[in-house]
Formats: C-alpha cells, sequence, structure tokens
C-alpha cells in the first residue's frame, strides 16, 4: 500500500459509510414505513463492509475476496429492495468488485449490479424509462475505465519500477566490473614495470657480483670494479622504484631526450656486461608521447637484458628510426638465438615474461612486435610504433623494419 493506494481506500471507506449513512437518513426524514428496517439493512451492509478491511485475507486471496463481496452484495440486495435510495451504494461497489475480482469476473459483477440496482430503483418509482439506466450504468461505466486506466498506470508504473531496478543492478555490476578490469589492468601494468625495471635491474647486480666473485682473489682491482658498477646498478633502479611508487617518468628519460636515453642504455649495457652495445638514430626525430618513450625505452632494456643474460652475445646493434608516421625500435644481437615458436611457458623462478610484456605494451599502443631469430643465428626484434597513439591497426601491413634488422644483423 502506497500512500496513494492507501487515501484511495480510505475515501472509498468514508463514501460507502456516507452513502449508507444518506439511505438511513432520508428514509427517518421522510418518515417511510419501514425506515427501521433500512436503518438495521444499512447497519448491517456496513458492518459486512467492514469486516472486509479487517481480514487480511480478503486482499491475498481471490476466492476470500469474492466471498465478502457476495456477502456485501446480499446485504445490499436487502437494502435495495426497502429503499431506492440504497441505488447509490452500487457506485462503490463497482470500484471493489473491479479491484478485489479477476477483469473477466469483475466486469461482470459491475454489470449485474448495475442491472440489478436498475431494476431495484425501477421497482421503487414504479415505471421504467431510459433516465433511470443511466445513473448506475454511467457510473458502471465510469467505475471500469477508472479502475482499469489505474491499473494499466499501475502495470506500466510497476514495468518502469523494475527497469529502474534492472538498471541500477547492471550499473552496480558494470562499476564492479570496471573495478575489477581497472585492477587487473594496474596489475598488468605494475608487473610490466617491476620486469623491466626492478626485475632486469636485480639481474645485473647478480651478474656484476657473480663477475667479482669470480675475480677474487686473482684480481681484486677487477672485483672492486665489479661491485661499484653492481653499486651504481642498485642507485639506479633505487631511484627507478622511487618513481615507480610516485608513477613518474623513468630517470633515464629525464632532461633528455629517448634518443639520448636509449644511447646512455647502450654504454652502460657495455660497461657493465660484456657485451658490446651500440646506438644508432636514423630519420629526423620528432615529439613523441611519452606514453611511446616509456613503452620503447622499457622495451630496449628488456631486450637488451635478455640479450646479457641469455644470448650469450659479442655485440648488439640498437636503432632508432623515425619513418614519417611511425617510430622504430631494433634491437639486433649476434647471440646464440632461439626458436620463437617454442619459447618455454613463463614461471615465476624461471621467468620469461619479457616477450610478454612487450607485446602487451606494444598492443597498447596500437603497434606491432616482430621477432626474428633461430637457433645459432642471433636474434632481431623490431618495434614499430604509429606516432599517432590513437591509431589503431586493424590489418598491419608488413612491417619493413624486421626486414633492415635482419640486415642489420652481423
Amino acid at each position: 500500500m502506497t500512500p496513494t493506494t492507501r487515501a484511495s481506500a480510505w475515501c472509498l471507506h468514508l463514501l460507502v459509510v456516507g452513502l449508507l449513512a444518506l439511505t438511513a437518513g432520508r428514509a427517518v426524514a421522510d418518515g417511510r414505513p419501514h425506515a427501521g428496517w433500512v436503518i438495521a439493512a444499512a447497519a448491517a451492509c456496513g458492518l459486512v463492509y467492514a469486516v472486509g478491511p479487517v481480514l487480511p485475507t480478503v486482499r491475498h486471496s481471490r476466492r476470500a475476496a469474492a466471498l465478502w463481496l457476495a456477502a456485501v452484495g446480499a446485504v445490499w440486495l436487502v437494502l435495495l429492495a426497502l429503499s431506492g435510495d440504497g441505488v447509490w451504494v452500487a457506485f462503490p461497489l463497482y470500484f471493489l468488485q473491479l479491484h478485489l475480482l479477476l477483469r473477466r469476473a469483475g466486469l461482470a459483477a459491475v454489470v449485474a449490479t448495475a442491472v440489478a440496482a436498475i431494476a431495484g430503483y425501477a421497482a421503487h418509482q414504479g415505471t421504467f424509462d431510459v433516465a433511470m439506466a443511466i445513473g448506475p450504468g454511467l457510473g458502471a461505466a465510469v467505475a471500469v475505465a477508472v479502475v482499469w486506466g489505474y491499473q494499466a498506470l499501475y502495470r506500466e508504473s510497476d514495468q518502469r519500477r523494475r527497469l529502474i531496478e534492472e538498471l541500477t543492478a547492471t550499473r552496480s555490476d558494470l562499476a564492479a566490473a570496471q573495478h575489477t578490469a581497472g585492477v587487473l589492468a594496474e596489475r598488468e601494468r605494475l608487473a610490466r614495470e617491476i620486469h623491466d625495471t626492478l626485475a632486469q635491474g636485480l639481474s645485473s647486480i647478480q651478474l656484476l657480483l657473480r663477475a667479482a666473485e669470480r675475480a677474487l682473489p686473482a684480481a681484486p682491482d677487477n672485483a672492486a670494479r665489479y661491485v661499484d658498477q653492481a653499486r651504481q646498478a642498485a642507485v639506479d633502479n633505487l631511484a627507478e622504484a622511487r618513481r615507480f611508487v610516485v608513477a613518474l617518468a623513468p630517470p633515464a628519460l629525464e632532461g633528455t631526450t629517448l634518443a639520448g636515453a636509449l644511447e646512455r642504455l647502450c654504454i652502460t649495457t657495455s660497461s657493465r656486461h660484456q657485451v658490446t652495445a651500440r646506438f644508432r638514430l636514423t630519420g629526423e626525430p620528432v615529439p613523441l608521447p611519452t606514453a611511446h618513450e616509456v613503452a620503447l625505452l622499457r622495451i630496449a632494456q628488456s631486450a637488451l637484458a635478455n640479450t646479457v643474460r641469455h644470448a650469450e652475445a659479442r655485440t648488439a646493434d640498437l636503432t632508432l628510426r623515425y619513418l614519417g608516421d611511425h617510430v622504430v625500435v631494433e634491437i639486433v644481437d649476434d647471440g646464440r638465438g632461439f626458436d620463437p615458436d617454442r619459447l618455454p611457458a613463463p614461471d615465476p623462478e624461471a621467468g620469461g615474461f619479457g616477450l610478454a610484456a612487450m607485446r602487451a605494451r606494444v598492443d597498447a599502443l596500437g603497434g606491432t612486435l616482430s621477432i626474428d631469430s633461430a637457433p645459432g643465428d642471433g636474434t632481431a626484434l623490431a618495434v614499430r610504433l604509429p606516432l599517432d597513439h590513437d591509431q589503431r591497426l586493424s590489418a598491419p601491413s608488413p612491417d619493413p623494419s624486421i626486414d633492415s634488422a635482419r640486415e642489420a644483423r652481423p
């Protein structure tokens, strides 16, 4: 029961009580011979009617409602037989019948009540004409139109309420899904950053300390140099970690260009490990979005780290190419190579997440990653990114950068 329906119910109750009181009052005022019986019948009708709102079964059971309406109707017929003024009580009965009974049963009950009202009033008047049928008939028509219209509006309102509830639930589900997707995306970003910065740095420190261990005690000077390089690598990675926590740009890109950061990366790799890394720049440099610079730098760091750890290479060439609407980074080494189609599954102990992280970075920027390698034949890796990072290549054309990378192989 909403406040509106509750107010409507009370109005209907007051209407019934008022019409019954009017019928009894007019019987007394007119000095009718059966005024006592009219008052008794009106009181009995009021009492039977009052039982309905009190009994919960009338509201929840069609059968109980039908029995209660039949009892009210029977007492009303007695009142109508005693007084023609009882015809006015038919109007609230229309609403009760239409509300509590099924559509067909309610319509049939309204028609029967209207016919009884017309017949009873005509009997009291001793004659019948069309005007006598207009009042009860018009009242029945109005009641049917009002109740059925209200029911249609209620169904529409209920349907809208359900749609709103579904929309609210869908929005909640969507918010939860977006939150989960955001958590997963951030977790993936963190995994890539950790792999390309801290994990690679710790691996470099480990290699330098092993080299220092092998140099002792025969070559303490070399050992000290390796330890100093490991310390510097630890300092660099500490700076990476601090900027990583606050989501700043990599320190290698601070105060320099991408070309300068890549050249410094080659110099650092050559000084710390037994591999000669060379840098080359081709094309006319243009400003790049920060996301492109970070991705290309991280991919180059990861690729050179893989070269140092796994390739057993003597030389590695890193080339930055500006090709009009694309920028390309190529890393070529003369190491032992591998079969790209038979890579081991990533493992928390053994690693193997590097190429997956590279592909994730490249895919996020709408670029392509090409790898050409074979056992004993070195490795050529080329990353190609569109300068407009909103561009998405649904069917990328053959990448010419991988061909140039193959040609540049030692």
